[in-house]
């Protein structure tokens, strides 16, 4: 096996939390982050989407409240716009 040697940025408590626990179980902190590397590898892949919770209020058969207004309208009910004749 092939051992290739490089460079990582590593962030400064990360690394010190991996050199204690390489000193704690008496390994080099080599193999700690070739095992941790391993079962990252290893892991099955989580899906990454996100589903929103619905947070939708009243009836949903009920007919829509807004349906009466134009986008005018509503633009000033939102905006504290007087309303438009």
């Amino acid at each position: 096996m092939a051992i290739m040697k490089t460079t990582v940025d590593i962030h400064d408590e990360l690394l010190a939390r991996a050199r204690r626990h390489a000193k704690n179980t008496g390994r080099p902190l080599r193999a700690v982050v070739e095992d941790g590397l391993r079962r990252v590898l290893a892991a099955p892949e989580s899906p990454r989407s996100y589903r929103l919770p619905d947070m939708s209020e009243g009836d949903p058969g009920a007919a829509d409240p807004l349906e009466a207004y134009s986008w005018q309208d509503l633009r000033g009910l939102i905006y504290g716009e007087p309303e438009s004749s």
